[in-house]
């Protein structure tokens, strides 16, 4: 089974208008504003330039971060707002809390085709943090048991050949 691809500016699109509706009253705090719509800053830089692995890997790790941030604001706020909003604004904040609650539920999803796209792009499967890692491969390791004295090898450092170093040319 294939998987449908699914346009970034599509992906951005929807998440900066449930984005924008969950914004609607200000039942969020600042960070909740601030993280989702940086990331969505790094989406746009994405969609910008198509050929950079970075720009992908990058929206890519925030979508998953505010995937758990937007549920530590759901947890911390919505009890809360829930008992601050009176009957004339009831369903205003039910509208806005809905439209964050499916922007949250959607996240998964988008990481989902997110990553297609950064494999699509050129990246690896797994992602590599700069962490030294041990590896048993030591097929490109080049033996320094013998020395090849063909060729440009016998002299490796262009030194003069009667032993004397001359003046150098930078």
């Amino acid at each position: 089974m294939e998987i449908p691809a699914i346009n970034l500016k599509a992906i951005v699109l929807v998440h900066w208008i449930l984005t924008v509706w969950a914004c609607l009253l200000s039942w969020l705090p600042a960070s909740y504003v601030l993280g989702n719509f940086s990331v969505l800053a790094v989406g746009v830089w994405a969609i910008a330039q198509r050929d950079s692995i970075d720009a992908v890997l990058l929206f890519l790790i925030g979508l998953a971060v505010t995937i758990l941030t937007d549920i530590v604001h759901f947890g911390i706020y919505y009890a809360a707002a829930e008992l601050l909003y009176e009957r004339s604004t009831r369903d205003l904040f039910r509208f806005s809390g809905g439209m964050a609650i499916l922007s949250l539920l959607l996240k998964p999803v988008s990481c989902f085709f997110v990553y297609q796209m950064y494999r699509e792009r050129g990246g690896e499967y797994n992602v590599n943090f700069g962490f030294p890692s041990i590896t048993r491969n030591r097929d490109a390791y080049q033996s320094i048991d013998h020395s090849d004295q063909s060729g440009s090898s016998s002299n490796p450092f262009g030194q003069a050949e009667d032993g004397k170093s001359g003046t150098r040319s930078y």
